[in-house]
């Protein structure tokens, strides 16, 4: 079987001695358990899987209890590969890893810990509170292009209307995909929601943040003010309650408000979010067009295309200390601008036959004169080669 790029860092940092606990950390299925279970398998040395997911609040007694069974299988020249999946399920369960660790640290014993988890926001307000100093993260992104196409051999347009999801991969049908956007909504979208969102963390009006869910979707890769959400949106609070909501579906891995770039972080802070989806298969399983509708509604393709670099960029950044945003000025626009330290990377999007914005760009360098300039599309770099292209080399 095919492995993703990411799984030989995994064994990289598996191989060293233990020193750190490894935390995998992204939405669901984009293959951090099967990452997981290939690096056991790689590492020939013994290994214990234990799953919270299992039910839907594990207690502190069975971490404890699975934690023995894997001390009980450590060899004594290998030691042991413990993997912990969905560990946010555990109520208070940073302390208890802390405790166990330190233990296994102070006698020698040789229990190399290896942490999975499906809500990066409550996983990383463990690590924080309790086991500083003790873990390292590696971020486990929606698939790409690259990867979808080496694997299960999606060509660039149905990449963009399919998006990366491996496990849906042998439902897409470009005459009707009806079964494989009922299993994106379904088991994909309705499990992150109801499960990693509503299920571990207080959410006061569920109703909007699944309706919220869907209109983001639907404007993905569209500026929409919050006032202009409220709109659609019965009964909507107010927007202290709609940029909350957008970072519990940001924080589960399916879609984001990018902020405006501007020289001063409370400028950010108050702009109209342009929102991003994560991944082009939300759309796309939202609307219930099919491939050859999608692809003759020339707008909506381009709003999928620019979906695509935006979720590519996503991604990417996670691994990165980047920042990404958009700017935007009355009616001029910059589709994505990178902040990497202090240099600047803008970047405008041409999905079809309209004009390059060459004013909008040339107005955002008079301002903040950025170091690069890309454009992405037609007279500049192609889209696949953009969709192949690893952040690190633009950064």
């Amino acid at each position: 079987m095919k492995k993703r790029p990411v799984f030989d860092q995994i064994i990289r940092r598996l191989k060293e001695p233990r020193k750190f606990i490894q935390v995998l950390l992204g939405p669901r299925q984009v293959g951090k358990t099967t990452l997981a279970l290939q690096a056991a398998e790689e590492l020939h040395k013994p290994s214990h899987y234990a799953s919270a997911d299992l039910a839907s609040l594990q207690d502190l007694s069975w971490l404890v209890q699975q934690w023995e069974v894997a001390r009980q299988k450590a060899d004594p020249d290998r030691g042991v590969l413990f993997v912990i999946d969905e560990i946010q399920k555990i109520p208070n369960w940073s302390e208890v890893v802390k405790s166990l660790w330190d233990e296994d640290t102070r006698q020698g014993i040789d229990v190399a810990v290896m942490i999975l988890g499906s809500s990066p926001w409550l996983v990383q307000k463990g690590l924080s509170e309790s086991l500083a100093g003790r873990f390292e993260i590696i971020p486990i992104t929606h698939w790409s292009y690259s990867e979808m196409q080496a694997i299960f051999g999606l060509s660039l347009d149905e990449y963009i209307y399919f998006g990366g999801y491996p496990g849906a991969a042998s439902l897409m049908d470009r005459e009707d995909p009806s079964r494989w956007m009922n299993y994106i909504n379904d088991s994909l979208i309705e499990t992150t929601i109801s499960r990693d969102i509503l299920l571990m963390t207080q959410v006061n009006k569920p109703v909007l943040l699944r309706r919220l869910f869907q209109l983001s979707c639907e404007y993905s890769g569209q500026i929409l003010s919050y006032s202009k959400m409220l709109g659609p949106l019965q009964d909507a609070g107010n927007t202290t309650t709609l940029a909350h909501y957008l970072d519990l579906l940001s924080g589960a891995g399916l879609l984001c408000g990018l902020q405006k770039f501007a020289s001063q972080p409370v400028r950010q802070r108050n702009s109209s979010p342009k929102l991003m989806v994560y991944n082009t298969a939300l759309m796309s399983a939202q609307t219930g067009k099919t491939f050859k509708e999608a692809k003759l509604d020339s707008a909506y393709w381009g709003r999928l295309v620019e979906s695509a670099v935006g979720a590519h960029l996503l991604n990417q950044i996670r691994s990165t200390q980047a920042h990404l945003f958009y700017w935007r000025e009355k009616d001029q626009e910059v589709d994505f601008v990178i902040h990497y330290k202090k240099n600047l990377i803008a970047l405008e999007v041409k999905t079809g036959g309209e004009t390059f914005r060459l004013s909008a760009m040339d107005r955002f360098a008079a301002e903040f004169n950025p170091q690069k300039r890309l454009l992405i599309g037609k007279e500049g770099l192609s889209l696949e080669e953009f969709l192949k292209m690893p952040l690190s080399k633009l950064l």
